[in-house]
């Protein structure tokens, strides 16, 4: 099993910047990707960033050269830092982890980005 805990969600103004974390735990040996999915109200989930281990991250087209995905093995956690934030990018940001085909994900948490 994997645990996956994010955190660093917010409210935020627009054109300011916010960074998500997710730190894994349990069996985290063997984990391919890890990647950020978001879910706005009344839309269905899509994907945010996506990179798989000792790889590059991929980004969804609406976050290229705003949102980038760093991972730190050491501490078994990967970011987002948000920047340029809009209200578009308003949802609940969730942390996913993929081993052995098996999916796993974070409780979620919120970003708003309003005036």
């Amino acid at each position: 099993q994997v645990q996956l805990v994010e955190s660093g969600g917010g409210l935020v103004q627009p054109g300011e910047s916010l960074r998500l974390s997710c730190a894994a735990s349990g069996t985290i040996f063997g984990i391919n990707d890890m990647g950020w999915h978001r879910q706005a109200p009344g839309k269905q989930r899509e994907l945010v960033a996506i990179m798989p281990t000792g790889g590059r991250p991929n980004y969804a087209d609406s976050v290229k050269g705003r949102f980038t995905m760093s991972r730190d093995n050491a501490k078994n956690t990967v970011y987002l830092q948000m920047n340029s934030l809009k209200p578009e990018d308003t949802a609940v940001y969730y942390c996913k982890a993929v081993r052995n085909s098996m999916t796993y994900w974070g409780q979620g948490t919120q970003v708003t980005v309003s005036s």
